[in-house]
């Protein structure tokens, strides 16, 4: 006779082990769905290069000079022209409706002023409001341009001189990841932010399956009455699975895009199981908080979900308020973070990375030991018996009949009133604190002044009055500046080098060095913009000599130094706001993940009434989801966006009727895949851990250009994908519905089509219940 195994963690270890393979919902949860966010993130950031932004060009010249121009834009490897236009209000149109992103306007007389030194001036809009591909965008318009400037400036110098002195110029030069690789920068990130929403759920669905349909007594029992072990066997088998997780990522982002680690191995590999342990315990500790399962994986979505934004890699933490600031403290995954960009990126010794790790550490102590001192009082008053689901609710005959039960589910179930009603007003409180204060401002630099003269001393004056930058350091070597940036103190360094302000006085161009970290590279881009912009004011300063801006001298002295005056003008969040380019694209995925969530989970009550039938059943509901809803689109699309005051151009009328077939192919997917599973658990962590990449694969935050032909087509399935586009370029760019109307009709096709899988689910659903 076989003995009975022995209580402890090995016993409490089989025991979990043994649920995870049994059951239907947590081998997806915990393998299908990260490795598929895996395959989605990796496809997306494939190409790494972004190319082929489209340009409308407007040539009201046509001469020789202006066609070295457009010639110059035809040949910039991030650009290609997809139009000539005729006037600026088409090519507006054009950029409204998504087919470009940027205009070049040149004007008539263009040949016949540049010849004669009055510096005509060529205008480029580009579209701000895709700040990722704006930024590249401009940089490329700006290349271009002014090398075709370059090209034809020997006719323009033939007009009179004036006096002649030199300028300062910027060399560029990147410390971390010189290449500027996006996917060195996100993909880094947003791996690692996926999983911790895997981890944490993860933990918190094998903690709350012992409240709803588990034992706890049994669970205490296999650990020998000993909480601690209980806790450690039931979290040991997630934390293997997820450290095998971990170096798979390490293998993604060395092996197949070759992204070099460069720091201490034992460091990083330490601070990843700290970062596993902390959101293990995370997850667990809102589950004991709680006590009910759905309630426990809400509040932890709602923890974790919105940590990439409060984790400082899209927008830097030294800019954000002091609520975001405090709330991503609390944060595991910002700690991991700085120490993965700190050894992964940088390379830094240990020690500049032991204050990052040290607070990581501390977090992983702190959540360890509350879900511990929670779970020796759940055990101390283990419920009698388990939770009962909601009871079915009766539908009345038709499609009226359908949307009246759905109204009672929702307002008589806790979760699904959550998700549908309670969802809106937090998340939008909550998502977009980091982002709030739109610009970056006072960017910490170092000046290394080798000069030492009154020019040096006006360059360092005019970099710290640009409100841009921050002079806090200045450096007597260039080795001292850059360990400050390895700490993190500057994001930038401006060389001043001997014989500069003589170099100047000779008519040279000074070359100042200027090296900054690109391993984030919104903070890389505003300091190099501001940077150059700063320079170049004092270069136009030194050029005027004193004399009056709008004076001849002066232009003469430009003419001299630019013959064309090259404009790169923004429009759509023309100051370049962060939140005002993420936060849009973000409500709308965050209109529809509670949404698919609410309808998926609502769909086993749905079709376990007698009098279900499936036809009514699904329109019915669809129509009261959109009822629902609406209190939730008015406050996302109409109400938020003038509290925050982002751009608010579109018609709310034009605004609600493109939103209705959002909603409703939101509603049919979630009722289609609600159907398949019969606990409503698992149609929640279907989609919990989701929202992230969904956001990058719509092709907002990283650009679809430098997406490949099969992404592109497989997004096109997912409501937010259209949606996202179209409600950006409506409410922020003021496009009409006309000019928006493939995604418009996009989302009415879905629309059909979910319908029609809803439909089949639910009859195919129905037939089940019936042989049952």
């Amino acid at each position: 006779m076989r003995r009975p195994a022995r209580p402890g963690f090995w016993l409490v270890v089989r025991r979990e082990w043994r649920w995870i393979t049994r059951d239907r919902a947590a081998p997806i949860l915990i393998f299908a769905v990260p490795l598929l966010a895996f395959i989605i993130l990796s496809a997306v950031f494939s190409q790494q290069v972004i190319r082929g932004l489209g340009v409308v060009v407007v040539d009201n010249d046509r001469s020789q000079t202006s066609s070295i121009f457009v010639q110059a834009l035809a040949a910039a490897p991030g650009l290609s022209i997809v139009r000539r236009s005729d006037d600026l209000s088409a090519a507006a149109s054009t950029i409204r409706s998504g087919d470009a992103i940027a205009a070049v306007y040149i004007p008539p007389d263009f040949e016949r002023d540049l010849t004669a030194a009055r510096r005509p001036q060529v205008v480029a809009f580009y579209n701000q409001e895709l700040l990722t591909a704006a930024g590249i965008a401009a940089s490329s318009l700006s290349d271009a341009l002014q090398a075709a400037a370059d090209s034809v400036a020997p006719a323009a110098r033939a007009a009179p001189a004036a006096r002649k002195i030199g300028s300062l110029g910027v060399e560029q030069i990147a410390l971390v990841n010189p290449e500027r690789n996006y996917a060195q920068f996100l993909l880094r990130a947003v791996l690692p932010t996926v999983l911790h929403i895997v981890i944490a759920l993860g933990a918190g669905y094998s903690v709350g399956s012992e409240f709803r349909r588990r034992s706890m007594r049994a669970w205490l029992a296999c650990a020998g009455g000993r909480p601690i072990v209980a806790l450690a066997g039931k979290l040991a088998p997630l934390h293997l699975v997820f450290t095998g997780m971990m170096l798979l990522l390490a293998l993604i982002l060395e092996g197949l895009f070759g992204i070099r680690f460069r720091g201490d191995l034992p460091m990083m590999f330490a601070a990843a199981q700290l970062f596993i342990i902390a959101y293990l315990a995370v997850g667990a500790l809102f589950q004991l908080v709680t006590r009910d399962l759905l309630a426990g994986l809400s509040m932890t979505s709602l923890f974790a979900s919105p940590a990439f934004g409060y984790a400082g890699v899209g927008f830097p933490i030294f800019t954000m308020n002091a609520f975001a600031q405090g709330w991503s403290a609390i944060l595991p995954l910002r700690w991991y973070l700085a120490v993965l960009f700190g050894q992964a990126a940088r390379g830094l010794p240990p020690a500049d990375s032991a204050p990052s790790f040290a607070a990581l550490a501390g977090l992983c102590l702190l959540y360890s030991l509350l879900a511990l001192l929670l779970l020796k009082r759940a055990f101390r008053k283990i419920p009698a018996g388990r939770r009962e689901e909601a009871a079915p609710i009766e539908a009345a005959p038709g499609i009226a009949g359908a949307f009246v039960a759905e109204w009672r589910r929702v307002l008589s179930f806790r979760p699904a009133f959550g998700l549908l009603v309670m969802a809106a007003p937090i998340y939008g409180a909550f998502y977009p604190q980091p982002y709030l204060t739109q610009i970056l401002r006072e960017i910490p630099i170092a000046v290394v002044d080798n000069d030492l003269s009154h020019m040096s001393l006006d360059v360092l004056q005019t970099l710290d009055a640009s409100g841009t930058l921050k002079v806090v350091l200045r450096a007597d070597t260039l080795e001292q500046a850059k360990r400050a940036i390895d700490r993190g103190e500057v994001f930038a360094i401006v060389g001043i080098p001997p014989g500069t302000e003589r170099d100047v006085l000779k008519g040279v161009t000074a070359r100042l060095p200027v090296y900054a970290d690109a391993t984030y590279l919104l903070v890389f881009k505003a300091a190099s913009s501001g940077i150059a912009a700063a320079l170049a004011s004092l270069s136009a300063d030194l050029a005027a000599g004193g004399a009056r801006a709008e004076g001849s001298l002066s232009r003469a002295s430009l003419a001299s130094l630019q013959p064309a005056d090259i404009l790169i003008q923004p429009i759509f969040n023309p100051v370049g706001g962060y939140a005002s380019y993420v936060v849009p694209a973000a409500f709308a995925l965050i209109l529809q993940q509670p949404l698919l969530m609410a309808a998926a989970m609502l769909t086993g009550l749905a079709l376990a009434s007698a009098s279900a039938r499936p036809f009514a059943t699904v329109a019915g509901r669809a129509v009261a989801h959109l009822v629902i809803y609406l209190p939730a689109l008015a406050l996302f699309l109409i109400v938020l966006p003038h509290l925050y005051g982002f751009s608010t151009l579109g018609s709310a009328t034009e605004i609600f009727l493109f939103a209705v077939p959002f909603v409703l192919a939101t509603s049919f997917l979630g009722q289609a895949v609600g159907a398949f599973f019969r606990r409503q658990e698992s149609s929640l962590l279907a989609f919990l851990a989701f929202g992230l990449p969904l956001f990058f694969l719509v092709g907002y935050s990283w650009p679809r250009e430098a997406m490949p032909a099969p992404v592109l087509a497989a997004a096109r399935v997912i409501p937010s994908e259209l949606a996202i586009d179209g409600l950006v370029r409506l409410n922020q760019m003021g496009a009409s519905l006309s000019e928006v109307a493939r995604d418009w009709h996009g989302l009415w096709i879905l629309t059909a089509c979910y319908f029609a899988l809803a439909w089949l689910s639910a009859w195919r659903a129905r037939r089940s219940l019936a042989h049952d």
